[in-house]
């Protein structure tokens, strides 16, 4: 669309001239409506075709403005070594104490609403069995990289597309956050800043307005268009034109591009983006007690062995063939997965052993069990026999 900014200097005005807008004193006694203002992409866009087609490490990562994945360089990958499973004491978890259990449970009563603590504080525990309960954990920590064009209203920043050859997106350094906590950093690609007109409003520093579809003015709310009310009183609000000043754009029907900023002109270059991850997986060995696997995912226990390296090496001599899989099993899976998309700086396997407890307790002639898990003592009781339910008027 092709137009002028009005400036208003001094006395109010309805906008620049429409011809589809004629006023009270010219035409109709209804105003008509401005035509529609064609709507613009306001995203990112590339600078003009073909100007990075050649740019070392860059093609087709960033062409037609979007970006994307980067593969990481392959180099040589060292060979682990074999770790020794933990020493072998016997790994038996002594069974907690009655009063532990016992106040764990009321704990755990007192905290639901509407259920009796009469069974927790009264009940006769009868027996009481520990198992033993490992977990392995493997965590990968890997950096990734995505380029994608950006840009910024031109303020007369350097210019530096084509000084000299950018680095490649694996080239430029970076520090990364602690091993194992994820982050994200963005880095402006050196030699890659160009400036070009805004592709938003095309160079002009300024777009329609969309309130009142660059007219300036819109259809007067008080008398709705026609100019009069209540027969012939003049209306007093738009003054008997029809339409009144637009309050968005203060009567222009235009305001500043929100994307240049009035600047005109764009400074485009390739940004680089950074991301940290930390990628973890658990094996959790079945244990026969009778709780749930998925009860133990949100709590901890007593760390038996830590290894962490570049590479990690399965565990070897661990008495549990469950672990010893398991840690096979991830080991294979992490590095075959997170090596071809992403770069691995570290890896690290822990096994814990989870303290759980049976018990079994008597209450009103009945036999009850609930178990109390984890080194933040835990409980899980799905059959508790003083439960209610409440209705609030």
């Amino acid at each position: 669309m092709d137009y002028r900014p009005f400036i208003n200097e001094g006395r109010p005005t309805y906008g620049v001239a429409n011809p589809g807008y004629l006023t009270a004193a010219e035409g109709p006694s209804h105003a008509m409506f401005a035509p529609p203002v064609a709507e613009s992409n306001s995203g990112p866009s590339a600078p003009p075709a073909g100007m990075f087609d050649n740019m070392p490490g860059y093609e087709g990562t960033v062409a037609g403005g979007g970006g994307g994945f980067v593969p990481p360089p392959m180099p040589m990958q060292p060979t682990p070594q074999p770790q020794p499973g933990p020493d072998q004491p016997q790994w038996n978890i002594p069974s907690i104490s009655e009063t532990t259990a016992r106040e764990a449970f009321a704990l755990w009563a007192s905290s639901k609403c509407c259920y009796s603590s009469a069974p927790a504080k009264h009940g006769v525990i009868t027996n009481m069995e520990a198992f033993n309960t490992y977990r392995y954990r493997l965590e990968t920590f890997t950096e990734s990289r995505s380029t994608e064009w950006s840009h910024e209203p031109y303020n007369g920043q350097p210019v530096d597309a084509f000084a000299q050859p950018p680095p490649g997106p694996w080239d430029i350094p970076a520090t990364p956050p602690n091993y194992f906590v994820d982050g994200k950093q963005i880095i402006k690609v050196p030699y890659t800043s160009s400036m070009k007109s805004c592709h938003v409003c095309v160079g002009m520093g300024r777009k329609p307005c969309k309130d009142c579809a660059g007219a300036g003015n819109k259809v007067c709310w008080v008398c709705n268009g026609a100019g009069f009310r209540h027969g012939d009183e003049r209306c007093n609000h738009c003054f008997g034109r029809g339409r009144e000043n637009c309050h968005h754009c203060q009567g222009q029907g235009s305001m500043q591009c929100p994307t240049c900023q009035g600047k005109q002109q764009l400074l485009v270059y390739i940004n680089l983006t950074l991301k940290w991850t930390n990628n973890c997986d658990d094996y959790v060995v079945e244990q026969s007690s009778g709780l749930k696997v998925d009860n133990l995912s949100k709590v901890s226990g007593k760390e038996l062995f830590r290894d962490s390296q570049y590479l990690v090496y399965p565990l070897m001599g661990f008495p549990d063939p469950a672990v010893v899989n398991a840690a096979q099993r991830l080991v294979s899976e992490h590095q075959g997965r997170f090596s071809q998309t992403s770069r691995i700086l570290q890896q690290r396997q822990t096994i814990e052993l989870i303290p759980v407890t049976k018990v079994t307790y008597a209450w009103k002639g009945k036999t009850n069990l609930y178990f109390v898990y984890g080194n933040e003592f835990k409980v899980n009781a799905d059959n508790y026999p003083a439960t209610c339910c409440c209705t609030v008027m």
